[in-house]
C-alpha cells in the first residue's frame, strides 16, 4: 500500500522521527528543528488533540518535511489524517477494517505487526511495508529475522519501533529487512513542550550520522 516513490523517500530517510505534540504551535518551529538535523520524516501520533492541527501546520508551512500520522486506530481517523495532508499513516497493530478503508481512500497505509499471523493477514490486504511494533520488548531484530523468513521471497520490509535509540539503530539499519527505523527517543515529548530546539536538533544530526554509516 506505499507507492514506490513514498517507499524510496522513507528507505532512503532511513529514520522516521516519531512524536507526541501537545500544543499545535510547535510543530512548524519542531518540524524546522527536525530538517535542520537531518531528519525529513516524521509520524505525528493521534494520541493527542494537537496532532491533526499540528500536521496541517506541517504540511502548510514546512514542505520539505514528509509527515504522515500514527496510532491510527478507526476509519474516522484515516479520513481525518487524509483530510489534514497526511502523506502515510501507521498503527500499532493490525485492524483489518481500518487497513482496507485506508486503501480505499487512497492512503498509504502500514500497519503494526509481531507475529507471523499478523504477517500473513497483512500480506492478504495487500501490505508489503509493516512496522514492526513493539521491537525490542518482543524479542527485537533476533525475533524479527526468525519471523520474517518465511516471506522473504514477497518483497517485505519492516519499519521497527519501541525501544530503539542511537545505542541500537544501527544493528536494525544493517539488516536488509528494515526500510527504516522509528525513533521515539529523537524529539522526546518533554523536549517539544519545553521548546527545546536545539536538543531535538542535536539529536536528529546524531541519529543521521549513525544512519549514514549504517548501510547494509
Amino acid at each position: 500500500m506505499f507507492p514506490s516513490e513514498l517507499h524510496n523517500t522513507i528507505k532512503d530517510a532511513k529514520v522516521v522521527a516519531v512524536l507526541v505534540i501537545d500544543d499545535a504551535a510547535h510543530a512548524v518551529p519542531l518540524a524546522r528543528a527536525l530538517l535542520r538535523g537531518g531528519i525529513g520524516v516524521m509520524e505525528l501520533t493521534l494520541r493527542t488533540e494537537a496532532a491533526l492541527p499540528a500536521l496541517r501546520a506541517i504540511v502548510a508551512e514546512v514542505p520539505d518535511m514528509l509527515a504522515g500520522i500514527g496510532t491510527v486506530l478507526t476509519t474516522d481517523q484515516v479520513d481525518q489524517a487524509q483530510d489534514a495532508g497526511a502523506a502515510f499513516a501507521v498503527s500499532p497493530g493490525l485492524n483489518a477494517t481500518v487497513v482496507e478503508h485506508a486503501r480505499r481512500k487512497g492512503l498509504p497505509f502500514a500497519p503494526g505487526i509481531m507475529t507471523p499471523s499478523d504477517i500473513e493477514r497483512a500480506l492478504e490486504l495487500g501490505c508489503r511495508t509493516l512496522k514492526f511494533f513493539p521491537s525490542e520488548s518482543s524479542g527485537g531484530l533476533k525475533h524479527l529475522a526468525s519471523m520474517a523468513a518465511p516471506y522473504l521471497h514477497l518483497g517485505l520490509d519492516f519499519i521497527p519501533l519501541g525501544g530503539l535509540n542511537a545505542m541500537n539503530m544501527a544493528d536494525y539499519l544493517r539488516s536488509p529487512l528494515i526500510s527504516a527505523i522509528g525513533g521515539s527517543w529523537i524529539a522526546k515529548r518533554h523536549l517539544i513542550d519545553n521548546r527545546d530546539w536545539t536538543a531535538i536538533e542535536a539529536n536528529a544530526r546524531e541519529a543521521r550520522q549513525i544512519a549514514d554509516q549504517s548501510n547494509p
